[in-house]
């Protein structure tokens, strides 16, 4: 079964509530309905009900929290200052909040919202996870051969521009993401216009110090660098260029050296190769909060809303309260 095909059933296991704090968004809405028609997820329709009388909601009997109800409020007021000086609530805002005290397994959010405001929530809110400090993401890579690997891309959508110590937390949030959603274990190449010493530059030095910093970090996952592209994912150029990497162009995390370099890569694989991309799928907080391209899809925010719910760590046994 291929990685998308077995996305919805994983994700049943969870029976994670996902909540989504942009349900008047007409993609939003489509995507809730579909999620509440699958029952892999259930989906919470954060909302005040002036913005839900804009239109029906989709699909029956799905729970809506609208944080002007009576009660909601006192929720969550020592979360949102904004709550106790009596001003508007803002929805995303709530909904992490909510995510914070356990009310909900998972957000997704940003088809309305940009990136920045959708981190900057969860870094108020929820905070980093232990031993990060740097929130970044990564895009899922589907390929069209559903025998090939997945990919991680990261960063391809919060950080300009990685310092070494930076680089190396990157590459040990997509790994620990990426056993939560793919399931396998990450094989890590640091990447660069260098192999093992072809080139030099302050780029290059970047990255060798980045990858020594999370041979640290993660000293039993296999990784290298710094690698070129080709090393890192074709074995016949890695045999030649790095005949002893560790990766030996098997490599299923690519980590760029920067903002540029990622987001860049993923777009041309997504738009000339045609994979999907899945994300950006946020790493690094200390609960699942998820953000969406603006041109997200409806197909888009559906696997968004599985993989939110792979990372929320529930099980099947595990019941919300």
């Amino acid at each position: 079964m291929s990685f998308l095909a077995a996305l919805r059933d994983r994700a049943a296991a969870r029976s994670a509530r996902i909540g989504f704090p942009e349900a008047s968004e007409p993609r939003t809405r489509e995507a809730i309905a579909r999620l509440a028609a699958e029952g892999a997820v259930q989906p919470v329709v954060v909302e005040s009900a002036a913005e839900i009388d804009m239109g029906p909601l989709p699909g029956s009997g799905i729970e809506v929290v609208d944080p002007y109800a009576p009660g909601r409020r006192g929720e969550v007021a020592d979360l949102l200052p904004e709550i106790s000086s009596g001003g508007p609530v803002d929805t995303l805002r709530f909904a992490v909040a909510q995510l914070k005290t356990g009310r909900l397994d998972g957000v997704v959010a940003g088809a309305r919202s940009s990136t920045a405001d959708v981190v900057r929530a969860g870094l108020r809110i929820l905070g980093t996870a232990p031993g990060i400090k740097t929130v970044s993401s990564s895009f899922y890579m589907v390929p069209t051969d559903p025998s090939a690997d997945v990919l991680t891309f990261t960063d391809a959508g919060v950080v300009p521009a990685p310092t070494p110590a930076q680089l190396a937390e990157i590459a040990e949030s997509a790994c620990r993401a990426r056993r939560q959603v793919v399931g396998d274990e990450a094989r890590v190449a640091f990447l660069s216009y260098s192999t093992h010493g072809s080139a030099d530059g302050d780029s290059v030095r970047h990255v060798r110090e980045a990858m020594r910093q999370f041979r640290e970090r993660m000293p039993d996952v296999i990784c290298d660098g710094e690698l070129q592209a080709d090393a890192a994912l074709v074995p016949e150029v890695a045999a030649r260029k790095a005949p002893d990497s560790a990766v030996a162009g098997r490599a299923n995390v690519l980590v760029f050296p920067d903002l540029d370099a990622g987001n860049i890569a993923y777009k041309l694989v997504q738009r000339l190769a045609g994979w999907h991309a899945l994300g950006p799928v946020l790493q690094g907080l200390a609960a699942p909060l998820n953000d969406l391209s603006r041109g997200a899809s409806v197909d888009d925010i559906v696997h968004v809303a599985y993989i939110t719910a792979l990372m929320s760590g529930k099980t099947a046994t595990t019941k919300s309260s």
